[in-house]
Order: C-alpha cells, then structure tokens, then sequence
C-alpha cells in the first residue's frame, strides 16, 4: 500500500527529484516538530537532524540550516551576513515566506529562493534528516546534497 503524502510533500518531492535528491519523503506517525522528536521519530543522533530554522537577518529572510544538537548563536550569524539584528521570524513570517509551517519547513521549496547558511558540524554524518514540508514528514540526504540544493553557505552557526 503506498501511503499518499499532504500535498506540500508531494510538491516538495517533485522539487528534490528534479534537484536530483533521490531521498523519498516519509511521513511518521507522530509530529517532527523539534529535533528532539525527530531523531527519536527517525531512530538516528540529533545531532543528524538538519533543523530548518527561518530567521529575519535585519529585514531579509535568512534560512539557517542547523545541527539538532545544536542551538544557533544569532550574534555569530548576524556577523557572518552583515546584519545588525538577527531574530527568529514569527509563525506567521515563516507560513508567508516560505509557504510551509514552522516544525515542518524544508531547506528548499519555497515560493522564492531564500539566502541560506548550513551548519559546518552536520558534513560528519553520511545521511542527515531535514523536513518534509509538514511536521510530520522527513527525507534523507547528504550533507553536499543539501549545500548543492540549498547553495548554502557552509559555516559554524553554534
């Protein structure tokens, strides 16, 4: 029986395989909403959750892609872009720019391309879970899949 995925998912799927992501999104029985439920959802470290975190660097989006493990220094990442203030984008900022909610948002797939920064720590694993668009679905991929994809900036967020 092939379970049909939320149509977010399947967009975002149809965008991985035309990325050339071969990961399939899988939807899990409960929520994904932190790294913590995640990992344990998934039965892999936390560390290997690629947390999809939207923060508004001055008046511009900014996606950071961070470690589970890890909680992001805005301070640290406020210097990286040139930005005087980076804050976490409200629920509502986040549902508007990158079309998915906040606990489910996927590195890409969003209705504009959006400047993103990648954890340096996440390149030790072999595979890594990001979002699938809701918080109850989830893909595997590479750490260089998810820098090509994303065009990230690979760097220390922590």
């Amino acid at each position: 029986m092939t379970e049909v995925l939320p149509e977010t998912s399947r967009q975002l799927q149809a965008t991985l395989a035309g990325l050339g992501c071969r990961g399939r999104i899988r939807q899990l029985p409960d929520s994904t909403h932190s790294a913590n439920d995640a990992s344990a959802a998934i039965g892999c470290a936390i560390d290997a959750i690629a947390s999809s975190l939207l923060f508004m660097a001055d008046d511009s989006p900014l996606l950071v892609m961070a470690s589970g493990a890890h909680r992001v220094d805005t301070d640290r990442v406020a210097q990286l872009v040139g930005a005087l203030k980076v804050r976490l984008a409200p629920a509502k900022a986040v549902a508007k720019i990158t079309g998915q909610v906040v606990g489910g948002v996927a590195p890409v797939g969003h209705p504009n391309p959006i400047r993103t920064l990648v954890d340096s720590t996440l390149e030790k694993w072999d595979e890594i879970w990001a979002a699938g668009g809701t918080p109850r679905t989830v893909f595997p991929l590479t750490f260089a899949e998810l820098v090509r994809i994303t065009g990230g900036q690979v760097c220390e967020v922590a």
